[in-house]
């Protein structure tokens, strides 16, 4: 990576958006203005770490220099404590520069539209998809996010068999997109009368809510059917219908949004998921062919292989991906997820950094 040229290139770039933003021709134009803002306000803590960087280097600069030529032992030691400071400054914004420097997903930003299904193992895995929706529900919670259920169908001893939420809160997607996969739970079940260890699993799948500009349907590749929210029925099963299946017709993909009381609502809701479903069918394309140049751990999008276990007998949650291991269950099925969260980004941005790396020969 070219450090400094690409610093100087989006000096510039910031530059010139201080100048085209206060452009009444911008300003009246709303959408344009609101692009440029959005772009301007990315820059913007980029822009003013790299003038702390180049302060930094002239105070290092200029103290080296001096050194050249103090004479006393008291200013050497005085203009040596300078130059070193100045110098773990430029080294500190230097982390932070690249790091601001390597390409982050548009969607990252975005609302999260999140599926949990349960999976092998029968009512125990309908109980560990509700623990994981009360996993993420609270890490929202703390995050200051909003959840809404759009979609549920509890299982018959507690639980789920499936549910779909959204989390409203910037950076939502970002957060959790890493989630996807298959998540193993090893617990004895309480109707297991011998203390055996059960394995069960649920999928989860993370989702970025999408503006309608972000992705075009042909609305003649819709098919809606109407019914009973109360329970499954044929389309106009009676005048109150109110919940809505949307199929994809080039696809096949379905979704169905039964939750809020007006059909219109509920239609909008389920066009809206489908949109985000169509979008993750496009990025993990992409994400394949990225894999089959380098494998990644993380954005390999193969959501057949488990990408977590949380063995209760022994108080562990392991992450497959990146081999890391934390205790207390009981805390992080309560949100306490942070760590977590926090390893999986580090580990993504270091993939991201190494295939930059390959990509500029560096």
């Amino acid at each position: 990576m070219d450090f400094r040229g690409a610093l100087e290139k989006l000096r510039e770039e910031l530059e010139q958006l201080e100048q085209t933003l206060s452009d009444p021709a911008v300003i009246g134009d709303q959408n344009r203005y609101r692009d440029l803002s959005r772009r301007h306000a990315e820059l913007q803590p980029l822009g003013h770490a790299y003038e702390q960087y180049l302060e930094a280097e002239q105070q290092r600069d200029e103290a080296a220099e001096l050194l050249a030529d103090a004479d006393s032992g008291d200013m050497r030691e005085f203009l040596q404590v300078e130059h070193d400071e100045a110098a773990d400054t430029m080294e500190t914004l230097q982390e932070q520069l690249t790091r601001m420097l390597v390409p982050r997903d548009p969607a990252d930003d975005k609302n999260a539209v999140l599926e949990i299904r349960a999976g092998t193992g029968g009512d125990e895995a309908g109980l560990f998809a509700g623990d994981l929706f009360t996993m993420y529900s609270r890490y929202a919670e703390l995050q200051g996010w909003q959840t809404e259920i759009l979609d549920a169908t509890p299982s018959d001893m507690g639980g789920y068999k499936e549910i779909v939420f959204t989390l409203e809160g910037r950076g939502a997607f970002g957060a959790l997109r890493h989630e996807s996969g298959v998540h193993r739970v090893q617990r004895v079940p309480e109707t297991e009368s011998q203390g055996r260890i059960h394995t069960s699993a649920a999928t989860v799948a993370v989702l970025p809510e999408l503006e309608d500009i972000d992705l075009h349907i042909d609305p003649s590749d819709l098919h809606f059917d109407t019914f009973r929210a109360g329970g499954p029925g044929g389309q106009h099963m009676q005048k109150n219908d109110t919940a809505v299946r949307v199929t994809h017709k080039p696809t096949g993909i379905s979704v169905a949004c039964t939750r809020e009381r007006s059909q219109l609502q509920n239609r909008e809701q389920a066009v809206q998921i489908l949109r985000a479903k169509l979008y993750d069918i496009e990025l993990q394309k992409q994400q394949q062919e990225i894999a089959a140049s380098r494998k990644s751990q993380i954005k390999s999008g193969d959501r057949s292989e488990k990408i977590r276990t949380y063995n209760f007998p022994q108080d562990r949650l392991t992450d497959h991906r990146i081999g890391l291991t934390l205790h207390n269950l009981a805390a992080l099925l309560t949100g306490e997820i942070d760590e977590l969260i926090a390893a999986l980004a580090e580990a993504d941005y270091q993939e991201r950094l190494a295939q930059q790396a390959d990509s500029t020969g560096q």
